[in-house]
C-alpha cells in the first residue's frame, strides 16, 4: 500500500509540476509530498525529478516510470469502480462535449437518456478543441488522434467521406469522372468554426498531382446545412457517410468519384485518466461504444486505453 501511495503522489507531482500544488490537490502538506517522493526514489534507487528553486521536471527514468504508474493506478480505479457499479445506479450530472454532427449524436443521446433517466445530461456541441480537464468535462467525443497524455480514450468507430450530389443536379451539370472535373461544378464547402478556414476535400491523389482548386457556391460550418443544400440540388458536397446514408438509400443523392473517396475519420470518447471513473461516465462510454456505430466491430468493454 505504501508503494501505491507513493505512486499516486509521484503522478500528482508529475502532472502539477509542483510539490505545493500536488499537496493541495491531494489534501496533504508539501512536506509530506516531498517525503513521499523521496521514499519512492530511495526504494527505486533512481531520481525521478530534477528539482530547482523554481521548477520541478521529470528525469528520463521519471518519464518512463510515469506511464507505468498511470496504467497501474487506472487499473486499480477501474477495478474499484467495476465493483461499485454493480451496486450503484448511474446518476447525477454528466457534462459532455460533442462535435457538431447532431444527426449522428442525437438519436444515440436520446436512447441514452431513456436508458439512464437519473443522469442529468449537460451537452456542449462544438468543434473547437476543448480542454477536457481544465473546462470540467466528464467526457468528450471527438475525431482524430489522442494527443493529451492526461486522457484515456475509447474508439467508437469511423466514418468515410463521400462525394455526393442530387440526381437533378447531375442531370443538369453532368457527372464528374475525375477530380479535375470539379472545377466546372458548384461545390458546397465546410468551414471550420474555430479558425474560419475551409476544409480541404480529402481526395486520394498521388503526391505529384496538383491540388484541385474548388469553386465554392456556398460554405457552412454545419454538416446538416450542407446536407440539406446538396439534397436540394445546389451542388456537390463532401460529407461523412453517416450523414448521407439515408439520402443515398432513398435515391435523393448519388455518390461520385468513389475511386478517390478513401479518407476516413475516427471517433473517440475521451475522459480524464487521473479522475475516478464514476458509474455515469462508465455507462456513457460503454453506451456510446455499443450504439454510435453499431454495425462496426468495436470492442464492447471499457478496459484501459484503446
Amino acid at each position: 500500500m505504501d508503494s501505491l501511495s507513493g505512486m499516486a503522489i509521484f503522478v500528482q507531482v508529475a502532472e502539477a509540476r509542483s510539490f505545493a500544488t500536488a499537496g493541495r490537490q491531494l489534501g496533504i502538506s508539501a512536506s509530506a509530498v516531498s517525503k513521499g517522493v523521496a521514499r519512492l526514489e530511495e526504494r527505486l534507487g533512481v531520481r525521478l525529478f530534477q528539482r530547482s528553486t523554481r521548477s520541478v521536471s521529470l528525469t528520463a527514468e521519471g518519464t518512463l516510470f510515469l506511464d507505468r504508474c498511470r496504467r497501474i493506478l487506472a487499473e486499480i480505479t477501474a477495478a474499484e469502480n467495476e465493483l461499485a457499479s454493480t451496486v450503484e445506479r448511474p446518476q447525477g450530472r454528466l457534462r459532455v462535449s460533442l462535435p457538431l454532427v447532431s444527426g449522428l449524436m442525437l438519436p444515440v443521446l436520446s436512447k441514452f437518456a431513456g436508458r439512464y433517466p437519473e443522469i442529468e445530461l449537460d451537452l456542449d456541441f462544438s468543434d473547437r478543441l476543448v480542454d477536457v480537464i481544465d473546462e470540467g468535462f466528464d467526457a468528450v467525443v471527438r475525431t482524430g488522434e489522442l494527443s493529451d497524455s492526461r486522457l484515456q480514450s475509447k474508439r467508437l468507430g469511423s466514418s468515410r467521406f463521400l462525394y455526393v450530389g442530387s440526381i437533378d443536379y447531375f442531370a443538369q451539370r453532368g457527372v464528374p469522372m475525375c477530380p479535375e472535373d470539379l472545377v466546372r461544378h458548384d461545390c458546397l464547402l465546410h468551414r471550420f468554426p474555430t479558425t474560419g478556414t475551409l476544409e480541404k476535400w480529402p481526395l486520394t491523389r498521388a503526391a505529384s498531382e496538383p491540388e484541385v482548386r474548388l469553386s465554392a457556391s456556398m460554405t457552412s460550418n454545419h454538416v446538416e446545412t450542407l446536407l440539406h443544400m446538396v439534397v436540394q440540388g445546389h451542388g456537390i458536397a463532401c460529407l461523412p457517410d453517416f450523414a448521407v446514408k439515408q439520402a443515398v438509400a432513398d435515391g435523393a443523392l448519388r455518390t461520385v468519384l468513389d475511386d478517390w473517396a478513401n479518407s476516413c475519420s475516427t471517433f473517440q470518447v475521451l475522459w480524464p485518466s487521473n479522475r475516478q471513473l464514476s458509474p455515469r461516465v462508465r455507462a456513457f462510454v460503454d453506451f456510446m461504444a455499443q450504439n454510435l456505430f453499431p454495425e462496426q466491430n468495436v470492442d464492447r468493454e471499457i478496459a484501459g486505453v484503446s
